[in-house]
């Protein structure tokens, strides 16, 4: 009688989450004036060290809950329609659930990314009763090795308390590409996702330079089964992988600064995890001109961007005003090595949908 319960619970918030994400696009459709994804870091500390990762360290304090709530209320003021809890571990934020909270006060989608370590069966009943809607753990490998510790033998426990216990979505991730050292792993996991009525996604990386490089033939074949697994999730929306995969670049219109947001620990709007810097406007500041002048302004770093997230978000967009307008900027990344570490496909694929 409790799992009917809870297939019940599960199927009525699938319908209102899809319903709500169905007026996300009409809405991103309609007008171009506010954000559609916004990643959010409320925790750059972390449990883990993996050996790849720049996105976190072992010392900060989390973003104080009052500073947080006002960095929601400003992006639910900008129109904003889903925001993304990522870090850092968002689990070490001691009052995590109440910015969830905020966010689904002002009818936000609320997704989170987490290394999983930190999840329970009770721990999952309160991100249910804070109303997330998505939740996203990025698996590197089958065994833990030197580099990462988010392994498949580790978390397995952990996706089946997420099967038996959350009411949200949850994806999968796991990668293929330079620098994986079992390319096969990604198809093992995938299918574990799979298996326990989870979704599944594969980011493909690049060097250490942040240059692509072409999946050699065991990464193309373990790529063509990954996308397989995917063909139910929102995230089938990636054909831009496919150029990835051969090394080619993809001729697209990154709205990175506009529809899509990455707010990091200082309040800062930055385009992206790898591009940070770039505007480097506080978010109290950012404006709606903020977000029309960074819809038409051409980023050169998009030829080569591996990040999903911003991919599939300007995609409601692909269709309409060109960028690099002679009345407005092109954007030109300053090399900063430090920035284009193989973890961007790991640590930003796109939470949304079923």
């Amino acid at each position: 009688m409790a799992d009917l319960k809870l297939r019940i619970r599960r199927r009525l918030k699938a319908a209102h989450r899809t319903f709500r994400e169905l007026k996300m696009i009409a809405k991103g459709l309609l007008s171009t004036d506010h954000p559609i994804q916004v990643h959010i870091i409320p925790m750059r500390r972390c449990n883990l060290s993996c050996a790849y990762c720049n996105e976190y360290d072992d010392f900060s304090d989390p973003v104080p809950l009052e500073e947080m709530y006002r960095r929601v209320d400003k992006l639910a003021a900008l129109g904003t329609t889903l925001i993304t809890i990522s870090g850092g571990e968002t689990l070490l934020h001691p009052q995590l659930d109440d910015i969830i909270r905020r966010i689904r006060s002002h009818g936000i989608i609320a997704g989170l990314i987490t290394n999983g370590y930190l999840l329970t069966p009770q721990r999952i009943q309160q991100l249910n009763q804070a109303g997330l809607d998505h939740l996203q753990i990025s698996i590197d490998n089958v065994k833990p090795d030197d580099v990462s510790k988010k392994s498949l033998k580790v978390l397995d426990k952990k996706l089946q308390w997420l099967r038996a216990n959350a009411e949200f979505h949850v994806n999968i991730n796991s990668v293929i590409g330079a620098g994986v050292r079992e390319q096969w792993d990604a198809v093992t996991i995938g299918k574990r996702a799979v298996e326990l009525g989870f979704t599944s996604t594969v980011g493909i990386i690049h060097d250490g330079t942040g240059q692509l490089r072409p999946l050699d033939k065991e990464a193309r074949t373990v790529f063509a089964e990954m996308k397989k697994l995917g063909k139910h999730s929102y995230a089938r929306f990636n054909q831009f992988q496919n150029n990835i995969a051969l090394g080619q670049p993809n001729n697209w219109r990154c709205r990175a600064g506009s529809r899509y947001l990455y707010i990091c620990e200082n309040g800062l709007v930055h385009y992206c995890s790898q591009q940070r810097g770039y505007p480097g406007t506080p978010l109290a500041e950012y404006s709606v001109g903020d977000i029309r002048r960074e819809f038409l302004t051409e980023k050169s770093c998009a030829p080569n961007c591996t990040i999903s997230c911003v991919h599939q978000t300007s995609l409601v967009d692909f269709w309409r005003a060109p960028q690099g307008l002679e009345s407005h900027t092109t954007f030109h990344p300053v090399a900063r090595p430090e920035l284009v570490q193989i973890e961007s496909a790991r640590e930003e694929e796109s939470v949304m949908g079923d």
